[in-house]
């Protein structure tokens, strides 16, 4: 029989981590899919308006970057656009639709970009 907690009264289920066998939010390891995703060295731009109240954000993803090399590039792009916007989970989302703008001064920076989403 296994003592791995599947379901708890307190969260509800419990995701845990194949390597070490904790939960996701108390894991460590080097190899946690939430931290560390594999990248196929492209950066993705998409226009998303997924639970925003109808707002429409512009997303990049994929880009090989750290965190405060993303957020500076991050504070680039906000300019480049004149508008707002954010870091979340590794993504860049700038407010409005700017993808043509986004694509053309990634690709100036040596990025390869591919526009996701349809």
């Amino acid at each position: 029989m296994s003592d791995r907690i599947v379901y708890s009264t307190e969260s509800g289920r419990i995701s845990t981590c194949p390597d070490c066998g904790r939960p996701y939010k108390d894991c460590r390891c080097e190899q946690t899919s939430t931290q560390k995703k594999k990248s196929d060295g492209i950066v993705r731009i998409m226009r998303d308006r997924k639970q925003r109240g109808g707002k429409t954000v512009t997303v990049i993803t994929g880009v090989p970057a750290s965190g405060s090399e993303l957020t500076a590039l991050a504070q680039q792009l906000k300019k480049l656009c004149g508008t707002g916007g954010t870091v979340k989970d590794g993504n860049i989302e700038i407010q409005g639709d700017h993808c043509d703008k986004i694509q053309d001064k990634l690709t100036s920076l040596g990025y390869k970009v591919k526009r996701a989403g349809g």
